[in-house]
């Protein structure tokens, strides 16, 4: 998911993303460690997008506190 993509979602959606990629994520992980995935490189850009999801979120919770 793009940065741009983000920005426009609104509070309620990033935290329920955020929720979905974490998820998907252990599935993931644990479906790994058991028979290895067609394409490892999809845990990493999960990371990924989690750790962008986060950061917007940190972005708008500083955001509202300068405000």
């Amino acid at each position: 998911m793009k940065s741009s993509e983000i920005r426009e979602l609104s509070n309620q959606e990033l935290l329920e993303r955020i929720d979905n990629e974490k998820t998907a994520l252990v599935r993931m992980k644990l479906n790994h460690a058991i028979s290895p995935l067609d394409n490892p490189q999809k845990i990493k850009e999960s990371r990924k997008s989690i750790a962008r999801l986060m950061t917007e979120k940190r972005k708008r919770e500083i955001n509202a506190k300068t405000k």
